[in-house]
């Protein structure tokens, strides 16, 4: 009897023991025969693991060869291909890194369902690396790599020029531009680093490394190295771009702490040569800090962009669009004697109001029987609207359109503005209304409709330096290997005569010497170490207090530089952006007599 039983439960052991053995066989049989390859692939995955390696975008440097936009070493955090984090992975993550939890999820999902490693943050400091460092074991999937990180020398300085690199976004590697681009790749968002970022970023890397478990690189197996980016030779000069920016700020302060422009907060300036188009300094306020868009901009940087009605981000150079005020006297001018609608001789009588309209100059001031060269010193406004009634609006809009205004001057800077000329089409779109006379008025003092930006009122002071030869305004000099050899020099608008007669051009110079010269609305410009030719101009401003404009060249014999500046809610010319330009220009000519005198 104990016998039977002892077979019978040794005979249901050995079936269960078959049933358990035939189970473990067919799912061994399973995972070696049909799902082998699979999980080959996947141990291959976590041993092996294929990374970009990024390529140092190239310099950019001034015109003198000084660095003002490198690539140094610098840790970035990358999620691996093909990894899936869990939620608590992500919210340890954000919280090392001090990120917005939904973004870092982003990031997460995003690797989970590509090929290629994701950029976390591009650029981090020493405190996030040895957090991350420490906690490594609890977030498999993440690496940190040794990567080029942009620096910006100079912070601040030629922001608008330089503009900043990000990381790329989901829409630039739609565009053709960006093909080929891997996820997490650095490119140009703004300034020369968007324009020439084919040229700057170079060729990326990639390389295939044995990890284990903890994603920690046990030795390297092959790849292909970076191919380092070209470089730029700009046309600035950062000795000048510095001390403009300083000028500039410290001016604008005084405005403030006055009280005579408590909103003097933007403003614009640029300095060329008037020989070639170089620009030699471009200066828009309020600026900003590139350096705070390298690795993901914080959010108090953002912050303290976007709430800044004053609008740093905007180049106000190229992208400001202002009346131009008595600065368009050069136009209006250029236009009558060209046309010989006034001699220089010809007196006309300032009663302080003109005959034909009841529109006068500021403050109502007369000044009697006066020629072409006093009004022009003097900025009088109704020597000039019977100036612009002589030549009329169309002989007007030809002769600006011949300066440059209405168009973009093709600086190569994107998104510039062309601005507007007035005349009765752009009357009739903007307020559905008829030209009159007095609007001819307005627009012989650059007033009403006439928008200009100041690289425009620059070039067009610019022209008449050079004897009436427009230069279109450039930024590079050339691109340069890494090595520093000339790699090409850039195609650029070829220089244009203007279509008026000399005599035309040598008095308006005439008259722009007038403005700094005793009796003129500049003549405290005559205390500069040599002479110079400038122009004075207050633009209405429906919003606010008057911009002030101020406008020259120097020497006013063979000169090499033309500057323009204006300064939002200023006021006058003369007392707002004089200055700026007083102290450039006084520095610039010292420094260019002590070197050809050799005085020390």
């Amino acid at each position: 009897m104990l016998n039977h039983t002892s077979a019978n439960r040794l005979k249901k052991m050995l079936t269960v023991a078959l049933a358990v053995f035939v189970a473990l066989g067919g799912r061994l049989a399973w995972l070696q025969l049909y799902k082998g390859l699979y999980y080959g692939k996947q141990a291959d995955g976590n041993r092996m693991r294929s990374a970009v390696i990024m390529a140092p975008r190239g310099r950019i440097m001034d015109i003198r060869g000084k660095v003002l936009a490198d690539s140094s070493p610098g840790y970035a955090l990358r999620l691996q291909a093909g990894h899936a984090f869990s939620g608590r992975e992500v919210d340890l993550l954000a919280r090392l890194l001090g990120m917005n939890r939904d973004e870092v999820h982003k990031k997460a999902e995003r690797a989970a369902n590509t090929y290629e490693q994701i950029v976390v943050k591009g650029e981090l400091t020493q405190r996030e690396i040895t957090l991350l460092e420490e906690r490594l074991k609890e977030l498999p999937g993440l690496s940190l790599d040794l990567q080029p990180v942009r620096h910006y020398l100079y912070k601040e300085t030629a922001a608008h020029v330089l503009g900043y690199v990000g990381e790329i976004s989901e829409e630039q590697l739609k565009q053709e531009r960006y093909k080929g681009l891997p996820p997490g790749s650095i490119v140009g968002k703004e300034g020369l680093e968007l324009i020439y970022d084919d040229v700057l970023r170079g060729e990326t890397g990639r390389r295939t490394e044995e990890v284990d478990v903890r994603g920690k690189v046990i030795r390297k197996l092959a790849g292909q190295a970076p191919v380092s980016g070209k470089g730029l030779v700009l046309t600035i000069d950062i000795a000048l771009q510095q001390h403009l920016e300083q000028v500039m700020d410290k001016q604008l302060q005084a405005l403030r702490s006055s009280g005579i422009a408590p909103n003097a907060y933007a403003a614009a300036a640029v300095a060329m040569d008037p020989n070639t188009g170089a620009v030699r300094a471009l200066v828009s306020r309020p600026g900003y800090d590139p350096n705070w868009f390298v690795g993901g901009i914080s959010n108090a940087h953002w912050k303290r962009i976007n709430e800044n009605v004053f609008h740093p981000l905007t180049n106000k150079v190229i992208n400001g669009e202002y009346p131009a005020g008595s600065t368009f006297k050069v136009v209006t001018g250029t236009a009558v004697l060209d046309q010989h609608k006034v001699t220089p001789e010809e007196l006309i009588f300032d009663s302080g109001r003109h005959w034909l309209a009841d529109m006068g100059n500021a403050g109502g001031e007369a000044l009697g029987w006066i020629n072409f060269q006093t009004a022009f010193a003097m900025s009088d406004n109704v020597y000039f609207y019977e100036m612009g009634r002589r030549a009329g609006i169309e002989n007007l809009n030809a002769y600006a359109a011949q300066y440059g205004f209405g168009k973009p001057t093709g600086i190569e800077l994107a998104g510039e503005s062309a601005g507007l000329i007035a005349g009765p089409a752009a009357k009739k779109k903007v307020f559905d209304e008829e030209w009159t006379l007095g609007d001819t008025f307005n627009a012989a003092i650059g007033q009403g409709l006439t928008l200009v930006t100041p690289m425009q009122i620059c070039q067009m002071m610019a022209a008449v330096a050079a004897d009436g030869v427009v230069h279109p305004p450039y930024l590079v000099e050339k691109v340069v290997n890494p090595d520093g050899t000339v790699y090409k020099v850039p195609e650029r608008p070829a220089a244009r005569k203007l279509r008026v007669e000399p005599e035309t051009i040598r008095l308006i110079q005439k008259g722009l010497k007038g403005v700094t010269r005793r009796g003129g609305t500049g003549a405290w410009f005559s205390g500069l170490p040599l002479p110079v030719a400038g122009k004075t101009g207050t633009a209405e401003n429906p919003h606010g207090q008057d911009h002030g404009w101020f406008i020259a060249y120097a020497p006013a014999e063979r000169p090499d530089l033309a500057i323009a500046c204006v300064v939002e809610q200023g006021t006058y010319g003369a007392t707002a952006a004089g200055p700026v330009v007083y102290e450039v220009l006084e520095t610039y000519l010292n420094s260019k007599l002590d070197k050809e005198t050799g005085r020390k």
